[in-house]
């Protein structure tokens, strides 16, 4: 047993409503502190390039290295969770992002800055699915759909609140407050979650720890991530990318065959074997998709209305509250009326919102209609629906291994739209033109998730 698991609490019984309820904030602040960091860069940016002498390339890395550690841990930090508990790893990556925090605020260089960045992106790997794991141990199955969709909405008010408050702080301090700001919310998750998170008791006797399989998979989605990027020309150069993306594609059988031969696998390749999960990673990668298409909507204000840069943002707000809003009440219907049902109103309110951008001449009633649409459908397709219907077709070992597969299929969605979306609107001359045409392309990738989602069996929730 881990020594936070064996000297603190004992198990909380998963079917005390009081104790779960203690959980809650635990999971809900620590998913929070993980994304709000992701979305307050953004403002911080300036910032950085001033205090250190950075270019556009250079700057870009701070979120580049983030993307890449978190997305090379998420595995791995949910077999550590199996072995040594979920309360043990998920204080631990809170304890870790608080220190990358502290790294990053008192850096003297910049590449203390990335360092930092690099630890914290390792801990928010597995924050959000090991919280998940949490949730399928410690909740009955009707009460999922709603504490994964109210998770899920955490990450909505932190996109529309990190901006808000990085700017604020901004204006009475400097940049390094932004991340000093995680101390005191780390400190609060970490003592609540002493009490409140269950422990676990180890088994004796575990297999080895699958090394090679975190080496081949951590490889293989870091080359996947740096090949797309380098394919947009952001950093290496364009003869690169070919290179990674071949690493990659020679790492999945690579991938299998270690894991086949593990004998506790970090990726089970039972996971893949199931056609419900099967249809249902494809359906991550299509939500991780229509998440990530929200990348140009601003650009559309400035290309199609003249609106400025620095006020485009704020035209994203009412996208954010209909996000909000969608994961939290779908969240709370799905149990009764199905997942099938949650994610053909999910999909099809990101159809109709990327074919309103992409088929038609913009104007102001249009723009705010289509964007309040395609927020609504990333708050319902990626709030807790798909993450439910993994955790009803797998076991309790199987929990954490998948609920990180969630993350990394979502995370592959989110970088194919980026360059997908860039090349079509590049390709067609840039600006208004070239965007519209490019959520065109996005309506038809939510059409084939509209269609496989009506695959699902009635009420499978």
């Amino acid at each position: 047993m881990s020594t936070l698991d064996a000297t603190l609490t004992p198990d909380v019984p998963a079917a005390d409503p009081s104790a779960r309820r203690r959980m809650l904030p635990v999971l809900f602040l620590g998913v929070f502190m993980a994304a709000l960091d992701a979305a307050v860069v953004a403002p911080a940016v300036p910032a950085l390039k001033a205090a250190f002498g950075l270019d556009n390339r250079q700057v870009g890395l701070v979120t580049i290295v983030f993307s890449l550690c978190s997305l090379s841990a998420t595995a791995l930090m949910a077999n550590l969770s199996d072995r040594f508990g979920r309360r043990t790893i998920y204080l631990l990556d809170i304890a870790g992002f608080a220190l990358g925090s502290l790294v990053i605020a008192q850096a003297s260089s910049f590449g203390a800055v990335l360092v930092g960045r690099a630890i914290q992106g390792l801990c928010a790997g597995g924050i959000t699915p090991t919280a998940s794991a949490v949730v399928g141990d410690a909740f009955p199955p009707k009460e999922r759909g709603k504490v994964l969709g109210l998770i899920g909405a955490t990450f909505g008010m932190a996109f529309l609140v990190g901006p808000l408050l990085a700017s604020a702080v901004l204006l009475v301090a400097s940049w390094p407050w932004i991340f000093l700001l995680n101390l005191p919310v780390a400190a609060l998750v970490f003592t609540l979650g002493l009490k409140a998170l269950p422990g676990k008791t180890v088994r004796s006797g575990q297999a080895p720890f699958d090394a090679a399989g975190v080496v081949v998979l951590a490889t293989t989605l870091a080359c996947l991530m740096l090949g797309i990027n380098r394919a947009l020309d952001l950093q290496l150069g364009r003869t690169l990318w070919p290179y990674l993306l071949g690493v990659a594609a020679l790492g999945v059988p690579l991938l299998v065959l270690v894991e086949r031969r593990a004998a506790q696998p970090i990726v089970p390749m039972r996971l893949f074997t199931r056609l419900a999960l099967q249809r249902t990673w494809l359906l991550c990668v299509g939500a991780g998709f229509g998440m990530g298409s929200i990348i140009f909507i601003s650009s559309i204000a400035v290309a199609a209305f003249g609106v400025t840069t620095q006020k485009a943002g704020l035209l994203l707000i009412p996208l954010v509250l209909a996000s909000a809003g969608g994961s939290m009440g779908f969240g709370r219907v799905q149990h009764r009326v199905g997942a099938r049902v949650v994610l053909l109103s999910g999909f099809g309110a990101l159809f109709l919102g990327a074919s309103l951008l992409g088929g038609l001449t913009p104007t102001w009633v249009s723009f705010f209609v289509s964007t309040m649409l395609v927020g609504l459908g990333v708050g319902i397709v990626v709030g807790g629906t798909l993450r439910t219907m993994v955790l009803d077709e797998v076991d309790a070992a199987e929990r954490s291994a998948a609920q990180a597969l969630v993350n990394i299929f979502i995370a592959i969605g989110n970088l194919l739209v980026v360059a997908t979306l860039s090349v079509v609107a590049d390709g067609s001359g840039g600006g208004a033109a070239g965007l519209t045409r490019a959520y065109l392309v996005a309506a038809a990738v939510m059409a084939v998730m509209l269609v496989l989602s009506s695959t699902i069996r009635r009420r499978a929730a």
